[in-house]
């Protein structure tokens, strides 16, 4: 997060005794402070205060593995994966569906059909989860953080959650698990750590957590770990929200799509100008609604190219896509690096005359080469390799 966030009761300094004038567990009057970092000590970091320590467990268990497998036998080509189609199953945790991944990310699409009702912390991984469909609040060891359509919701790792729906059966997400932190791109900020004048955001774009949820209940409750393959479920005696304060700046929090705000030329500008987040191994860009190229010549959308150093994937998320035919909404679309990719026959002069586009899409990019999973490849359309064919157009 880029900017420093604080909530409940805080002490006049670190590390330093915080009373808790009455209020206290067994006897000691003073909240337990639990420190939270990243990248060891040399990045950010949030001091929150407990009521109890929280470190108390009285249960550990494993309660299983999810082998995430590389689908056999896919030749190098463009894929089309209308993950749209898929079923609604599980929660919004045990209902997602790994896609595609590398040594870098895994992303997974979530059509849930039931509320989440058990406490989720992610161990190993940040969490981007990206609100096709739906909206609410997470509650959240921070307090409670609402979100809406088209809110990218990064979820700092070991941040313990429960997503709560305003209504579960129109919830729609796809999610990038990376194992590194999401951050802001270091050249959209000054010296001073703000933002620049003529970026694409600003900090009043990122929203954190409104209210703290301070549960003070000595009751046992579980939480569910996931670190990588393996899941844990752990035992607490009491419910871990039970926070009174906290201050720092790592944190979960949101950004909507649609408060992008695009660049653009007097001709086609790449991705990079669309940059919304970056991390190891990737970025993720935002395409928002955008008024289009204005040279009286300008070809308004994007020329062939060949991603040598990438892997590009597209979520589709609204309007009409100006460079495609045929893709649906809450579709993928991978142009592996080796081969180039481009506009389908007919939509270039299409474009001529347009003047603005309503299209919204989520892209990243990956350095590493990305493996399609099986259950993505049930949902390839076969035809899609040779839709820049003339005749294909007219089916």
């Amino acid at each position: 997060m880029p900017n420093y966030r604080s909530l409940g009761i805080l002490p006049p300094k670190r590390h330093i005794h915080l009373e808790a004038n009455g209020d206290s567990f067994l006897g000691e009057n003073m909240y337990y402070e639990h420190l939270i970092t990243t990248c060891g000590f040399d990045r950010a970091y949030s001091i929150l205060y407990h009521k109890r320590p929280p470190t108390r467990n009285t249960k550990i268990e494993r309660v299983g593995t999810t082998k995430i497998e590389e689908a056999p036998d896919v030749p190098l080509q463009h894929l089309h994966l209308k993950s749209g189609e898929l079923g609604r199953g599980g929660d919004p945790i045990s209902g997602r569906i790994p896609m595609m991944f590398n040594d870098d990310l895994v992303c997974w699409r979530c059509r849930p059909e039931k509320e989440q009702t058990e406490l989720y912390r992610n161990g190993a991984a940040d969490e981007v989860i990206f609100i096709q469909h739906g909206s609410g609040y997470f509650d959240t060891l921070f307090g409670k953080l609402p979100y809406q359509r088209g809110d990218y919701v990064i979820m700092p790792r070991t941040t313990t959650y429960r997503m709560v729906s305003d209504d579960i059966d129109r919830e729609d997400h796809m999610i990038l698990e990376t194992f590194s932190s999401v951050r802001i791109p270091e050249r959209y900020q000054n010296a001073d750590g703000q933002m620049y004048l003529g970026v694409p955001y600003y900090e009043r774009d990122f929203h954190g957590p409104t209210e703290l949820n301070t549960v003070d209940e000595e009751v046992e409750t579980t939480i569910l770990i996931k670190d990588h393959e393996r899941w844990t479920r752990v035992t607490m005696p009491h419910h871990p929200f039970d926070v009174v304060g906290w201050d720092g700046f790592s944190y979960p929090y949101t950004f909507n799509a649609w408060d992008f705000e695009p660049l653009t030329g007097t001709t086609h500008l790449p991705p990079p100008f669309q940059q919304t987040f970056e991390a190891r191994g990737f970025v993720i860009c935002t395409f928002a609604p955008r008024h289009l190229d204005h040279h009286p010549k300008a070809i308004k959308v994007p020329y062939v190219h060949s991603n040598v150093e990438a892997d590009e994937v597209l979520f589709y998320v609204d309007g009409e896509f100006g460079s495609r035919k045929g893709v649906d909404l809450g579709s993928f679309t991978l142009h592996p690096g080796g081969i180039p990719h481009g506009p389908h026959p007919g939509t270039i002069m299409k474009s001529m005359d347009m003047a603005k586009t309503e299209e919204m899409a989520v892209m990243f990019d990956t350095d590493r080469k990305l493996y399609l999973t099986p259950q993505a490849l049930e949902l390839n359309d076969p035809h899609y390799p040779l839709s820049w064919m003339e005749e294909a157009q007219t089916v």
